[in-house]
């Protein structure tokens, strides 16, 4: 695998993102019946496949490989045009030349998790043994299912420890199930903006999005696949009610306030009188032109049922015990999806599971997307700390 580059992804119309669920503008692995991956579930889920990119080039050793972990409304588009969109990637302001993640440095790799809709094997795939939109048949997935496809994944790359595994919200549960379930394979861990458990205020906000999408006359059940249509107006709302989250009162503020959108006085009605009802109907409608209804329900429920610590007795601590890996912990002070509270729990956990652990709390008013954005304080302690896990590693330089 050493040279591997990733494929560029050519724009396509939105009209063809059905095209992208199973036949991907990106690199795919195939896994057939001999390999099922086994879920959490009960099911084992085969023939099945998953899409990635990959930025950069393995070295010799193969000891520069970096698994990014994307977040609910991501994909593998981490730092290449979207194909359906036609957008920069998700994260070009992490990784590129001269990023914290340099693919001159390091081998990237991104995938599609299990469940999504960008080529990964979900509910808006193929079933094949019906020929038909898997919809609801699809089985129930969960974060450690996701990570044990990504393993497989690594495997077939031919990688056996990956240097760093990174990433944000979801993303950032998947990096904390990559350490508890492999820790001998990850040599540090780069967790931003995340929990160790889904909260009891972030599963209801997951349900109001769910049952936006449900009550969509246009979802039938799971099956509108079947009928050549999609359930935009629900999967808009759940959009735009997740969207709030992610953001803070502070920016809403600031960005917003209470001005007007195009008009100097109220039209006493229900149109988008104020920017930010614009902002957010725009959220909703862009949204709906790269996502599938029901990879929306899926990926949601896989967060609620995420805890780590419920594997072993409640203890956080021993999820972690005797692990080797470096830690360095993000989050952010206006983020109320993932409060400091939450990271600190999992700080003291990894501190008395004798864990090599950094942490930091960055002061902002971006809200839970500022991992998203351009906020220097993030790029120059994620930088610092893969220098850092570089050099103990013994990359070139210590990397980044």
């Amino acid at each position: 695998m050493v040279g591997v580059k990733s494929i560029p992804s050519p724009a396509i119309s939105a009209d063809d993102r059905s095209h992208e669920v199973d036949h991907p503008s990106s690199l795919v692995a195939h896994f057939g019946i001999e390999q099922p991956l086994s879920l959490d579930c009960g099911v084992d889920l085969t023939p099945f496949q998953i899409a990635y990119q990959t930025y950069g080039e393995l070295n010799a050793d193969r000891s520069n490989a970096v698994l990014i972990c994307h977040a609910l409304t991501g994909d593998q588009h981490v730092a290449n045009v979207h194909p359906v969109t036609g957008k920069p990637g998700w994260w070009e302001t992490l990784v590129g030349q001269g990023r914290p993640l340099d693919p001159d440095r390091y081998f990237i790799i991104c995938s599609n998790v299990i469940g999504g809709c960008m080529g990964s094997t979900g509910p808006a795939s193929i079933n094949p043994a019906t020929g038909k939109v898997w919809g609801l048949e699809f089985p129930v997935i969960t974060i450690p299912d996701m990570v044990r496809a990504q393993a497989m994944l690594i495997d077939r790359l031919g990688i056996d420890t990956l240097f760093a595994v990174v990433g944000g919200s979801m993303g950032g549960m998947q990096v904390l199930q990559w350490t508890a379930a492999y820790p001998e394979r990850v040599f540090s861990a780069l967790a931003i903006a995340c929990s160790t458990r889904h909260s009891a205020q972030n599963i209801a906000f997951h349900e109001l999005g769910r049952q936006a999408v449900m009550a969509d006359p246009d979802w039938h059940n799971g099956g509108y696949a079947d009928r050549g249509i999609h359930p935009h107006r629900g999967l808009a709302v759940a959009r735009m009610a997740a969207h709030i989250t992610y953001l803070s009162d502070a920016a809403l503020h600031r960005k917003f306030g209470r001005r007007m959108q195009d008009r100097d006085l109220p039209t006493f009605s229900f149109d988008a009188d104020f920017q930010v009802e614009s902002y957010l109907r725009y959220q909703g409608s862009s949204f709906v032109e790269r996502f599938d209804a029901n990879a929306y329900l899926y990926l949601t429920r896989a967060m609620d049922y995420f805890d780590i610590a419920a594997d072993h007795g409640g203890v956080l601590a021993k999820a972690f015990a005797d692990i080797q890996t470096r830690f360095c912990v993000v989050s952010f002070t206006s983020d109320w999806l993932f409060p400091t509270s939450e990271s600190r729990a999992l700080v003291h956990a990894l501190n008395a599971s004798g864990a090599r652990v950094s942490f930091a709390e960055i002061e902002t008013d971006r809200g839970h997307d500022a991992f998203l954005l351009d906020v220097p304080e993030f790029f120059d302690i994620s930088r610092a700390f893969l220098q850092s896990a570089g050099k103990a590693r013994g990359l070139n330089g210590g990397g980044g």
